[in-house]
Protein backbone atom coordinates (compact mmCIF):
# COMPACT_ATOMS: atom_id res chain seq x y z
CA UNK A 1 0.00 0.00 0.00
CA UNK A 2 2.56 2.15 0.87
CA UNK A 3 4.35 2.00 -3.04
CA UNK A 4 1.03 3.46 -4.74
CA UNK A 5 1.44 6.40 -2.42
CA UNK A 6 4.65 6.86 -2.34
CA UNK A 7 4.90 6.48 -5.98
CA UNK A 8 2.64 9.07 -6.26
CA UNK A 9 4.71 11.64 -4.48
CA UNK A 10 7.91 10.20 -5.68
CA UNK A 11 7.61 10.58 -9.23
CA UNK A 12 7.08 14.46 -9.20
CA UNK A 13 10.05 14.97 -7.00
CA UNK A 14 12.01 13.20 -9.53
CA UNK A 15 10.80 15.10 -12.35
CA UNK A 16 11.74 18.14 -10.43
CA UNK A 17 15.31 17.22 -9.27
CA UNK A 18 15.63 15.99 -13.56
CA UNK A 19 14.59 19.70 -14.53
CA UNK A 20 16.83 20.87 -11.62
CA UNK A 21 20.16 18.78 -12.94
CA UNK A 22 19.21 19.96 -16.75
CA UNK A 23 19.06 23.51 -16.19
CA UNK A 24 22.00 23.19 -13.99
CA UNK A 25 23.76 21.94 -16.81
CA UNK A 26 22.94 24.52 -19.21
CA UNK A 27 23.83 26.93 -16.89
CA UNK A 28 27.26 25.09 -16.28
CA UNK A 29 27.29 24.58 -19.90
CA UNK A 30 27.07 28.72 -20.78
CA UNK A 31 29.41 29.25 -18.13
CA UNK A 32 32.26 27.63 -19.94
CA UNK A 33 32.14 30.16 -22.72
CA UNK A 34 35.49 30.47 -24.39
CA UNK A 35 37.26 33.76 -24.06
CA UNK A 36 38.55 35.96 -27.25
CA UNK A 37 41.39 34.42 -29.21
CA UNK A 38 42.63 38.25 -29.26
CA UNK A 39 42.93 41.35 -27.24
CA UNK A 40 41.97 45.02 -29.28
CA UNK A 41 44.75 47.57 -28.13
CA UNK A 42 46.55 44.99 -26.49
CA UNK A 43 48.90 41.66 -27.08
CA UNK A 44 48.10 37.72 -25.98
CA UNK A 45 50.92 36.21 -24.42
CA UNK A 46 51.43 32.37 -24.07
CA UNK A 47 53.07 30.25 -21.34
CA UNK A 48 56.58 30.85 -22.51
CA UNK A 49 56.39 34.46 -22.83
CA UNK A 50 54.71 34.65 -19.61
CA UNK A 51 57.56 32.93 -18.04
CA UNK A 52 60.21 34.95 -19.80
CA UNK A 53 58.21 38.23 -18.57
CA UNK A 54 58.35 36.64 -14.95
CA UNK A 55 62.33 35.98 -14.97
CA UNK A 56 62.53 39.72 -16.37
CA UNK A 57 60.80 41.20 -13.27
CA UNK A 58 60.25 44.18 -15.20
CA UNK A 59 56.39 42.89 -15.58
CA UNK A 60 53.43 43.36 -13.00
CA UNK A 61 51.24 40.58 -13.05
CA UNK A 62 47.94 40.48 -12.10
CA UNK A 63 45.45 37.25 -11.34
CA UNK A 64 42.18 38.28 -11.56
CA UNK A 65 40.89 35.44 -9.48
CA UNK A 66 39.10 35.46 -6.51
CA UNK A 67 41.34 35.81 -3.14
CA UNK A 68 40.13 32.57 -2.43
CA UNK A 69 41.89 30.80 -6.22
CA UNK A 70 44.89 33.38 -5.63
CA UNK A 71 45.34 31.87 -1.77
CA UNK A 72 45.77 28.44 -3.48
CA UNK A 73 48.33 29.41 -5.64
CA UNK A 74 49.28 32.03 -8.13
CA UNK A 75 52.21 33.13 -10.45
CA UNK A 76 55.14 33.74 -8.80
CA UNK A 77 54.95 37.64 -7.61
CA UNK A 78 51.56 38.58 -8.88
CA UNK A 79 49.51 40.89 -6.86
CA UNK A 80 45.66 39.69 -6.19
CA UNK A 81 43.08 41.66 -7.87
CA UNK A 82 40.01 39.76 -8.11
CA UNK A 83 37.47 40.98 -10.62
CA UNK A 84 33.56 40.61 -9.22
CA UNK A 85 31.42 40.32 -12.72
CA UNK A 86 28.14 40.79 -13.36
CA UNK A 87 28.23 41.51 -16.97
CA UNK A 88 27.65 39.01 -19.91
CA UNK A 89 30.62 37.03 -20.95
CA UNK A 90 30.70 38.97 -24.35
CA UNK A 91 33.59 41.10 -26.15
CA UNK A 92 31.22 43.89 -25.78
CA UNK A 93 30.61 42.88 -22.53
CA UNK A 94 29.15 46.20 -19.97
CA UNK A 95 31.65 46.49 -16.95
CA UNK A 96 28.68 48.74 -14.86
CA UNK A 97 27.51 45.88 -12.45
CA UNK A 98 30.84 44.15 -11.96
CA UNK A 99 33.75 45.56 -9.73
CA UNK A 100 37.40 45.51 -10.05
CA UNK A 101 39.74 47.68 -7.74
CA UNK A 102 41.65 49.20 -11.21
CA UNK A 103 43.62 52.21 -8.84
CA UNK A 104 45.83 48.88 -7.46
CA UNK A 105 47.58 49.17 -10.99
CA UNK A 106 50.64 51.15 -11.51
CA UNK A 107 50.22 55.10 -11.63
CA UNK A 108 52.94 54.83 -14.84
CA UNK A 109 50.40 53.70 -17.70
CA UNK A 110 53.22 52.37 -19.87
CA UNK A 111 54.54 49.72 -17.22
CA UNK A 112 53.89 46.59 -18.57
CA UNK A 113 50.91 45.09 -17.30
CA UNK A 114 50.07 40.86 -17.40
CA UNK A 115 45.93 40.06 -16.75
CA UNK A 116 45.45 36.33 -15.82
CA UNK A 117 42.50 34.15 -14.27
CA UNK A 118 42.50 30.56 -14.58
CA UNK A 119 42.57 29.66 -17.91
CA UNK A 120 40.85 29.83 -21.76
CA UNK A 121 37.38 30.24 -20.24
CA UNK A 122 38.56 32.95 -17.87
CA UNK A 123 36.65 35.78 -18.84
CA UNK A 124 37.63 38.01 -15.60
CA UNK A 125 41.12 38.39 -16.88
CA UNK A 126 40.14 39.26 -20.38
CA UNK A 127 37.77 42.35 -18.92
CA UNK A 128 40.59 43.43 -16.60
CA UNK A 129 42.99 44.03 -19.44
CA UNK A 130 40.44 45.36 -21.63
CA UNK A 131 39.22 48.22 -19.22
CA UNK A 132 42.92 48.66 -17.86
CA UNK A 133 43.39 49.96 -21.97
CA UNK A 134 40.52 51.69 -22.01
CA UNK A 135 41.87 54.08 -19.03
CA UNK A 136 44.86 54.12 -20.96
CA UNK A 137 47.37 52.03 -20.18
CA UNK A 138 49.68 51.29 -23.08
CA UNK A 139 51.25 48.11 -22.49
CA UNK A 140 48.61 45.51 -21.44
CA UNK A 141 49.17 41.64 -21.84
CA UNK A 142 46.55 39.00 -21.35
CA UNK A 143 47.92 35.43 -20.94
CA UNK A 144 44.77 33.93 -21.95
CA UNK A 145 45.52 30.15 -21.11
CA UNK A 146 46.37 31.27 -17.67
CA UNK A 147 47.39 29.10 -14.23
CA UNK A 148 46.03 26.00 -15.37
CA UNK A 149 48.56 26.41 -17.83
CA UNK A 150 51.51 27.60 -15.79
CA UNK A 151 51.03 24.42 -13.98
CA UNK A 152 50.48 22.13 -16.58
CA UNK A 153 53.83 23.30 -17.85
CA UNK A 154 54.96 22.72 -13.88
CA UNK A 155 56.08 25.53 -13.47
CA UNK A 156 56.51 26.93 -10.09
CA UNK A 157 53.37 28.58 -7.96
CA UNK A 158 53.40 31.01 -5.29
CA UNK A 159 51.37 30.61 -1.78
Amino acid sequence: MCWKTCRKSLIPSLVTLLLLLLSFQAAWAKAKIPTPAELPGGKLVSVDESQVLVEQKNTVFFDTRSALNYGKGHIPGAAALPYFEKSAKAVDFDPAGDHVDLSRLPADKSATLVFYSHGETGWKSYKAAVLAIRTGYTDVRWFRSGFSSWLEKGLSAEF
